[in-house]
């Protein structure tokens, strides 16, 4: 990228202003760990003013933008990101590390998020609620419409900086919530530009603020302030479950944090049929993917033989610059998490797996794509989120043995069965703790309309685009008596 680019660059995403608190940070390249960008971050001034500004719009009755200027706005958004589309995924691959045939795809799903936007708006109303049913009701009628629920507080991840931030932005602009968006550290920029498309679509002022907090103090102050009415979180349980238990009285929360992805491989699965998806779901923007395959359950006749060959399949994938067209796999967000990584595959060998692919880092910020056959129950591998390109093959005796293993974690979210037999594959969707099954797809498959909801320690409430929307609005009842009715 030009010296010229640059500039432009960072002069585009300092939307804050400066004073003399005021600190500049360097938003690096995952992969090489080139500069890209400087950004001025936000005091607990810049918060205030912030959720003061955000609050005021609410408040102004007067001054909230009706549903034809939402579609308006979002329509005219629609249209520059598809203008920017090149950009935007090469831009997005660079400060995040999805490679970039995936980056473009993710910028296609956040483009067509927008349209969901657009379409839910239009289709979903309030609804008449029965009355004259009884003598209690007798004389009157009620119904209900949909209001912003109020100040909504998005705190997004890493892993897909366009899209997250699509889903959570997207839908507030919708319902008219007045929106603060507190990107992720390592990935921000995506977040300024698309806040940037926003004000160009003829967003006003305020309705959409992002900001970088200079420390993590001055980010929870913004999470639990109490003007906040709807708070979104999208990283890891650790820190979405300590943000809950602070957040003001009233306010409503939506969390979404990861899982150990289960896939059931029964013995009439169609291999040649699994192994490409499983593959996808598996080393996917290198397993950085809150539903990445992790485990997979493969009844013994058929689970070396498969293993291998996903083994095999792992080898060939290209590793390297994720601005690459060509590149399978990129860089791990950073360089500790390819230690962190590699100290798990250690343990696991050294406790008893075979190592059948991978198991070493490429470089300071990549590890190969890693396949593990029968990692013992204990080792960390087996029971946590490992985020990165690892899959583990374990042999189990029978379906019920798989469902049994699958379901021992504390985490739940998605999970699939590979099967040509129907009563097989209805038996593991009634069986497994997950909230969807995909049956012979990968755990990772997700369109931006459908319930994506992580369980026990994996989440709460339900995302997608439509129940993201619901969540940002309140259903307002209006009951009128009349003589005439």
């Amino acid at each position: 990228m030009s010296e010229k680019t640059l500039e432009h660059f960072s002069g585009m995403v300092a939307n804050v202003k400066e004073t003399a608190a005021s600190k500049h940070i360097t938003v690096t390249a995952p992969y090489d760990g080139a500069a890209i960008a400087t950004l001025t971050t936000a005091t607990s001034d810049t918060i205030k003013t912030a959720l003061t500004h955000a609050q005021a719009l609410h408040l102004d009755y007067n001054g909230r933008l009706s549903v034809a200027e939402r579609i308006e706005i979002l329509r005219r958004a629609s249209v520059l990101m598809h203008e920017q589309a090149d950009i935007l995924a090469l831009e997005a691959a660079r400060e995040g590390g999805k490679p970039l045939i995936d980056s473009q795809v993710e910028v296609a799903r956040a483009i067509d998020s927008i349209d969901i936007c657009i379409e839910t708006l239009r289709t979903e109303s309030g609804h008449v609620i029965p009355m004259r049913v009884n003598a209690a009701s007798s004389g009157r009628l009620a119904f209900t419409q949909h209001e912003p629920i109020g100040v909504v507080v998005a705190v997004s991840a890493f892993n897909h900086p366009i899209n997250l931030i699509a889903h959570q932005v997207f839908p507030a602009i919708a319902v008219g919530c007045p929106v603060i968006v507190k990107p992720a550290e390592d990935t921000p920029l995506s977040c300024f530009r698309l806040v940037k498309i926003l004000r160009e679509a003829g967003l006003p002022d305020g309705w959409c603020q992002a900001v970088y907090p200079e420390t993590l103090d001055v980010a929870e102050k913004l999470v639990t302030d109490p003007r906040v009415a709807m708070f979104s979180f999208i990283g890891s349980a650790k820190v979405g479950w300590m943000l809950r238990s602070k957040l003001a009285p009233g306010t409503r929360c939506a969390l979404e944090h990861g899982g150990v992805a289960p896939v059931i491989l029964a013995e009439d699965a169609d291999l040649d049929e699994a192994l490409p998806a499983i593959l996808k779901g598996g080393f996917y923007h290198a397993g950085q993917v809150c539903v990445s395959v992790q485990r997979v359950y493969a009844q013994k006749n058929i689970a070396k033989h498969f293993a291998q060959r996903l083994a095999d399949a792992a080898f060939k994938l290209k590793v390297g610059d994720p601005t690459f067209a060509e590149i399978d796999v990129g860089p791990l967000i950073r360089p500790r998490e390819v230690e962190r990584v590699h100290a798990w595959v250690t343990e696991a060998v050294d406790a008893g797996a075979t190592l059948l692919a991978g198991g070493e880092s490429l470089s300071a910020t990549t590890y190969a794509p890693t396949v593990l056959f029968n990692p013992p129950e204990s080792v960390r591998i087996s029971r946590e989120e490992v985020f990165g390109p690892v899959v583990c093959v374990y042999a189990v005796d029978d379906l019920d043995e798989a469902i049994t293993r699958a379901n021992a974690l504390d985490v739940s979210f998605q999970g699939a069965v590979f099967t040509r037999n129907m009563d097989c594959a209805l038996r593991v969707f009634g069986r497994l703790n997950a909230s969807a099954v995909m049956v012979n797809d990968h755990t990772a498959f997700r369109v931006d309309w459908m319930p994506f909801a992580g369980l026990k320690t994996s989440g709460h409430g339900v995302g997608g685009i439509p129940h993201t929307m619901r969540d940002m609005r309140i259903e307002k009842m209006m009951v009128i008596r009349s003589t005439e009715l």
